[in-house]
């Protein structure tokens, strides 16, 4: 099966690649092109797929950097190549001004969010789970382009697929965590019959990268709902599965 990529207007000309599960050497649970050496799948597969898409798109697995990624709001400036030490890369962006790096993320559930200002020639890449995205990671990722020469007026964001609200169900608990940052994140919760809330995370994420002064807009593909297109946490975790695929996005000058 060919591999297939995702991408949007918004970031033109910046080449971005949301790569779908389709294609690769993996199977089983994670059939098709599992990117994540977090998962326990074969090392020698994963690597084996993450040389796979980095063909697709014409880079050197080199070229591939991607991050130990925590949940966090750290952001990471990149310099040189640094792939053959990326396990040693704690954060959950990264941001560069140097051609030929294919900056990497990997989802099943998360948002993968790219930045581009194409005049600057200055590009980001945020991981942003609910925990990331309210303590600013998407904030902090423009403020390390900004940092970097890039002009706020100019800057593009794009979120690619990730968990939809219609598949996302929270807790009271959670609810209240949102509600403690502010009481205007209420719209983003709609509330269930079992006293649970189904979240907007792409909703939280879009007004904050807008309330930053950059451009955004959501790709709007749903990973636990597209079961034969993406990997999903949640689905996998509701289908009682010993674990899932990861999915990667690469954005590079």
């Amino acid at each position: 099966m060919k591999i297939e990529t995702l991408s949007s207007k918004i970031l033109k000309p910046i080449s971005h690649y949301f790569f779908t599960r389709k294609g690769g050497s993996s199977s089983g649970i994670y059939a098709g092109l599992n990117c994540g050496f977090g998962s326990s799948d074969s090392p020698l597969l994963v690597e084996k797929n993450r040389h796979s898409s980095c063909n697709t798109i014409g880079i050197k697995r080199d070229q591939l950097v991607t991050l130990n990624q925590t949940h966090s709001n750290n952001v990471v400036t990149l310099s040189k190549k640094t792939a053959k030490n990326d396990s040693l890369l704690n954060a959950d962006a990264m941001v560069t001004n140097k051609p030929n790096i294919g900056l990497g993320i990997l989802t099943a559930d998360c948002q993968p969010v790219f930045f581009a200002d194409p005049h600057s020639r200055i590009i980001g890449a945020a991981h942003a789970g609910w925990k990331g995205t309210l303590s600013g990671i998407l904030e902090a990722t423009i403020e390390s382009m900004i940092n970097l020469g890039a002009n706020r007026e100019n800057i593009r964001a794009v979120i690619g697929p990730s968990i939809s609200q219609k598949a996302y169900e929270v807790s009271f608990d959670f609810f209240d965590l949102f509600m403690n940052e502010s009481t205007k994140n209420k719209k983003f919760f709609r509330p269930q019959k079992n006293g649970k809330f189904l979240f907007d995370l792409n909703g939280v994420s879009l007004e904050r990268l807008i309330k930053a002064g950059v451009k955004a807009e959501c790709i709007n593909r749903c990973t636990y709902s597209e079961p034969e297109i993406f990997y999903s946490y949640r689905r996998s975790f509701h289908k009682t599965e010993t674990d899932y695929g990861r999915l990667l996005s690469v954005i590079i000058l």
